[in-house]
């Protein structure tokens, strides 16, 4: 083989290439939880530079699969040069009682998380900055926070959501019922 000719890269070659290159920022903000996080469509828009560059295609597939307790949405996400893949998958539950959405924005938010994980775990996104591992479970609420939840609540958001986030004594749960 020539000098100037370079043996073809492998789909994990390619995969390793995205996955060690990938760069997306957290453009979106969670007022409510106060961080930044990324999104499908922001995952999506960074791979786009290499669809070309190596010759490979990204697709999400997803399928419904309804049990006896609440309907669950599969998320796979595949990297394909045409002749392989490789796949990742997601699996999501659809809270049917949230309070303050329509049954489209129920399936709709699984659907947007099921798509970001199973492409996070694609290209080995690592969210360790994301809320669940930077958020202060179970720390103390000022009155700022008791009003933002307030707020959330008469939104249609959850009492267990808000404890989730912080150490809610019985005296705020109280108040918090009473709206």
């Amino acid at each position: 083989m020539k000098e100037d000719q370079q043996k073809p890269m492998t789909l994990d070659e390619k995969l390793a290439t995205i996955q060690t290159k990938f760069k997306s920022k957290k453009s979106r903000f969670n007022s409510f939880g106060k961080y930044y996080f990324r999104s499908a469509e922001d995952i999506l828009e960074a791979t786009k530079p290499f669809l070309l560059e190596l010759g490979v295609n990204v697709t999400i597939q997803e399928e419904l699969i309804e049990n006896s307790d609440f309907p669950i949405i599969r998320s796979i996400a595949t990297l394909s040069d045409g002749e392989n893949a490789i796949q990742a998958t997601a699996i999501v539950g659809i809270d049917l009682n949230q309070k303050g959405m329509q049954m489209p924005q129920k399936f709709g938010s699984a659907s947007s998380y099921g798509k970001k994980y199973a492409l996070g775990n694609l290209f080995l996104i690592d969210d360790t900055q994301d809320s669940d591992a930077t958020n202060g479970h179970g720390k103390k609420m000022t009155d700022a926070d008791v009003n933002k939840a307030k707020d959330y609540l008469k939104s249609g958001g959850t009492i267990d959501a808000i404890k989730k986030k912080y150490a809610v004594t019985p005296a705020i749960e109280k108040q918090l019922k009473t709206l």
